[in-house]
């Protein structure tokens, strides 16, 4: 990054040497764009390298100001938080670094031993001043980015360099595929307690009828037989319904992983792209502004906002900052909760399977139990001794009987049947 930028002298007639300060060049007003700064003294004491952790742009000869470009990570000056991008130093250790060049105000403080005293005046910015159509337009050109291909960008004349590689965007089809995974578990669960659902009302329907059967029966052994086994079905009935209640829960574990734990997910990846596209914004903004200067010290040409201070650019310094910091604090969440549903989705997974395998096996073996306890086949029953219906007329055991004596009695059964057809009268 180019922390130089370029001026020239505010009087060109005056001035003996093009490019040049001369005294009279600090006594003209900054443009401070309407921000203010407040002045302000802090002790930094330095890390084993002699560093407090900052990065110094401006300064003679090409801006009347130096300034903190950047505040490095884990460093004395981003521990105790006090400089930030964009703020004015003006001196160091009491020392006034007013028309020095950024090479000697910081070898003025890799000279000071143990703690370094900087003197600064703050930029009282606001984040929403910086946020620019451009960095609006930035953003949208990153999100329009992320999502081609590189051979589609590069056909569109777009760059992808602009943009870090990114893990955590592939996260999203990972949960689309996880999501798609339990929406298939939630169909078959409810396929499966409809089918045990109707396969309990089937035992159910069959304890019913077996249990009449036994209680009309007048054979004893019969009815006790059909009985018993009209009982075995109407436990398997609730057998099943057990086996319902504890598959049930899955349907309700599932939507939740489904319908909340994901979308809240995905909702907070999209956050973080957000965050992350502007931070990538502010950087491509950074970048023009230095190949700016860049081009102004190749040519020779004057640059309004270096030689007055180039309290934009250090504005939108601030803004990336600031704009990092929530990108990393983002990122930072935003791995916590994926690796917290990575964990909660295989636990979750093998919980259910845990609670679908025990259950059916806890099923399948009372069932067999019982059908084991119910073993009455053959049931033997004596058919001459049964209710039997022709023609919607019934001839009970007794009638038989009587039938039976009146046949020894001589009278021909042939007889007997042709009467009682023709409605005629014994005597």
């Amino acid at each position: 990054m180019n922390n130089l930028a370029i001026t020239i002298p505010w009087s060109f007639k005056d001035s003996p040497l093009p490019g040049m300060f001369t005294d009279m060049d600090y006594e003209l007003e900054e443009d401070k764009l309407g921000i203010p700064t407040v002045p302000g003294t802090v002790t930094l004491k330095k890390d084993a390298q002699n560093l407090i952790g900052i990065s110094i742009g401006g300064g003679a000869q090409y801006c009347p100001c130096l300034y903190i470009v950047q505040v490095f990570d884990n460093t004395p000056a981003a521990l105790d938080g006090t400089l930030a991008a964009g703020d004015e130093i003006t001196g160091v250790n009491g020392k006034p670094v007013k028309g020095k060049t950024k090479v000697e105000v910081a070898k003025m403080i890799q000279t000071v031993q143990g703690e370094a005293v900087i003197h600064y005046n703050k930029l009282q910015a606001d984040p929403k001043q910086g946020k620019s159509l451009d960095i609006v337009l930035k953003k949208v050109k990153h999100r329009l980015v992320e999502n081609l291909s590189s051979g589609t960008a590069d056909a569109l004349g777009l760059s992808r360099a602009i943009l870090c590689n990114d893990g955590l965007v592939k996260k999203l089809e990972e949960l689309e595929k996880t999501a798609e995974l339990y929406k298939g578990l939630m169909e078959h669960s409810k396929r499966l307690l409809r089918a045990f659902f109707e396969l309990s009302q089937t035992h159910r329907a069959f304890g019913d009828v077996f249990s009449v059967i036994g209680v009309r029966e007048p054979q004893a052994a019969a009815s006790e037989a059909f009985v018993k086994f009209a009982e075995a079905h109407r436990n398997i009935e609730k057998y099943g319904i057990q086996l319902l209640k504890t598959i049930k829960p899955m349907l309700h574990d599932l939507n939740t992983y489904l319908h909340k734990a994901i979308p809240d997910t995905r909702l907070t990846i999209r956050k973080y792209l957000d965050v992350k596209f502007e931070y990538l914004s502010y950087c491509l903004k950074v970048k023009e502004m230095d190949d700016e200067e860049y081009s102004c010290i190749a040519l020779g040409e004057p640059l309004y906002r270096v030689s007055t201070g180039n309290y934009e650019y250090r504005l939108i310094l601030r803004c990336r900052q600031e704009a990092r910091a929530r990108f990393a604090k983002m990122r930072k969440d935003v791995l916590e909760k994926i690796e917290l549903l990575d964990q909660k989705h295989v636990q979750d997974i093998v919980f259910q399977l845990q609670r679908f395998v025990s259950g059916m096996s806890l099923y399948y073996d009372e069932c067999y139990a019982v059908l084991k306890e119910a073993d009455v086949f053959p049931i033997e029953v004596d058919l001459s001794r049964t209710t039997i219906s022709y023609s919607g007329q019934s001839q009970s055991y007794e009638e038989e009987e009587e039938e039976e004596e009146e046949g020894k009695a001589g009278i021909p059964q042939s007889d007997l049947s042709t009467d009682i057809l023709h409605g005629g009268n014994q005597v």
